[in-house]
């Protein structure tokens, strides 16, 4: 049967997708859902987190939630281009992508807008972009790209890419946003570890980019500070240590099965940048242990369907810009809570569609659109193959 027959049998929604849902893998088929799921919760978490200080401050409860709501729908938008689009497409895009990115970034040190002492954002119109959020995507395409073919290409084209990769890590370093090029570093030396790079090289890399990330510290005094404060955040408990004292008494009273789904009471006034970095304290404190525990065995399952999906893919390119995606999903996501419980020094990195704001959420979708397209092409049936070929298999 053609494939045009079998799609004006389907409903309408079915019609939208690159794949008719019936071959979607069940890897894609999840990943989409949890999504969903994720998404939601997310709405539900940062509405409760957001709407005492919205009254207060903005006069309407429902500010915070109202703009995350257009964001999520730009975002699900940017989400299913991404999952309908060829990955070969978006591969050839990642190099432009990428310096347009590094461009952005370094003009957030010119023009761009200072928030607590960090100038990593852009305001183009109503508008705030954070590139060092919008790049990300098209730094997993583009070491796809170099990691997938590292035995065979020039040993020019390794050097413009790795001082591509150098420089934005650099400048992301200026603004400063340690934690973003921390993650971003640790998302490279594993996509590059996974294609087979000598491991000579990446422990030397992994060494140099500790030295710089120790310089950084030394150098920038209030990432010096959050550091000592991480120590023993008590010695300073109104001062530095401030964050992360009222994020641990927040997750301590949650106990077991927590206060109840809104009923935080150190988002009222004691938790500060409750709505985005430290939203997680807030959902530790209404949902307890056992919600705490379900959130990360929520990540667990994601990052297993990412392992899969990776495990799938019929080309190498494919399988790092799964294992990328993977790794910026669930890796921010682990940073994060490990941020709000004291595991590791503060920083400001947002929990992926949950924390407040419109960069993250964009970045995040579209990662995620890029890891179920993975999926797709998997199963030859879309991407890989000729519109021949597929029509042929699907009728």
């Amino acid at each position: 049967m053609h494939r045009d027959a079998v799609s004006k049998e389907l409903p309408f929604w079915q019609q939208r997708l690159p794949l008719p849902w019936a071959y979607w893998p069940a890897e894609a088929r999840l990943l989409l859902s949890m999504t969903a799921i994720w998404c939601l919760a997310g709405l539900l978490v940062l509405g409760s987190a957001s709407w005492w200080v919205a009254t207060r401050e903005m006069g309407d409860g429902g500010y915070y939630i109202k703009r995350q709501l257009v964001w999520m729908a730009a975002s699900w938008s940017l989400m299913g281009l991404a999952l309908s689009t060829n990955l070969r497409r978006w591969l050839k895009l990642a190099g432009p992508g990428l310096l347009i990115g590094c461009m952005l970034v370094a003009a957030t040190l010119v023009i761009g807008s200072t928030v607590n002492g960090a100038s990593r954002w852009l305001v183009i119109g109503p508008l705030q972009i954070q590139p060092s959020e919008l790049v990300k995507p098209f730094v997993v395409l583009q070491a796809a790209n170099l990691f997938a073919h590292w035995h065979r290409i020039s040993t020019d084209q390794k050097f413009l890419w790795l001082s591509s990769f150098g420089a934005l890590l650099l400048l992301i370093l200026k603004q400063p946003n340690l934690s973003t090029a921390a993650l971003t570093g640790i998302l490279l030396w594993l996509m590059a570890l996974a294609a087979g790079v000598r491991l000579r090289s990446l422990i030397s890399t992994a060494m140099a980019g500790g030295l710089l990330g120790t310089a950084s510290i030394l150098i920038n005094e209030y990432q010096r500070m959050r550091v000592v404060s991480f120590l023993d955040p008590w010695q300073d408990p109104q001062g530095s240590g401030y964050q992360l004292v009222q994020s641990l008494l927040a997750i301590g009273s949650g106990g077991l099965l927590g206060e109840g789904f809104g009923l935080s009471t150190q988002k009222l006034q004691y938790l500060p940048i409750q709505s985005t970095d430290f939203i997680y304290a807030v959902f530790a404190e209404e949902f307890g242990f056992v919600g705490s525990l379900m959130l990360l065995l929520f990540l667990m399952l994601v990052a297993f369907l990412g392992l899969r999906v990776a495990l799938q893919c019929q080309t190498n390119q494919s399988r790092l810009v799964a294992i990328g995606c993977t790794t910026i999903l669930v890796g921010q996501a682990i940073l994060n809570v490990a941020v709000a419980s004291g595991s590791i020094p503060t920083t400001g990195l947002p929990l992926p569609m949950i924390s407040y704001g419109g960069n993250s959420l964009l970045s995040s979708l579209f990662i995620a659109g890029l890891l179920i397209r993975c999926s797709l092409e998997s199963t030859g049936l879309v991407g890989q193959r000729s519109g021949r070929q597929r029509r042929q298999s699907i009728g």
